[in-house]
């Protein structure tokens, strides 16, 4: 059997989760105070979700970087590969919020979205 104590961050509570997985792979949940918690420990103990968020570098923009994140949870065990895409990824200006910058990233089925607009840069007029 496999017992893992966490703290549910699925609603403001931060109910202390108890979790246990038999050796046939059932696995229970005690001391969430919602059902919300149930399914939190449970994937948790199966594989572990994460949003993602982060930058990429956007060239010519009024700004050096946009903020992005995953569209949805990707398996926690890949955000380092992830990580390592976005460092080297880069991105033209103007960029809009919502706008997908890596579509369907390492097979997650999330999109790497950007969270903020950065507009594309003025050129400066030579006198």
């Amino acid at each position: 059997m496999k017992v893992e104590e966490m703290v549910c961050i699925m609603c403001p509570l931060g109910c202390r989760l108890i979790v246990k997985q038999e050796d046939n792979g059932e696995i229970t949940v005690s001391g969430n105070r919602c059902p919300r918690g149930i399914e939190y420990g449970k994937q948790e103990m199966v594989e572990p979700l994460r949003i993602l968020t982060s930058s990429v570098l956007v060239l010519n923009g009024d700004m050096p970087l946009v903020s992005v994140k995953t569209n949805k949870p990707i398996p926690r065990r890949v955000i380092m590969q992830v990580m390592d895409i976005l460092k080297n990824t880069k991105v033209e200006a103007p960029v809009r919020v919502g706008d997908i910058i890596i579509k369907d990233v390492l097979n997650t089925g999330a999109d790497i979205v950007a969270t903020r607009n950065v507009e594309r840069r003025e050129k400066s007029s030579a006198a």
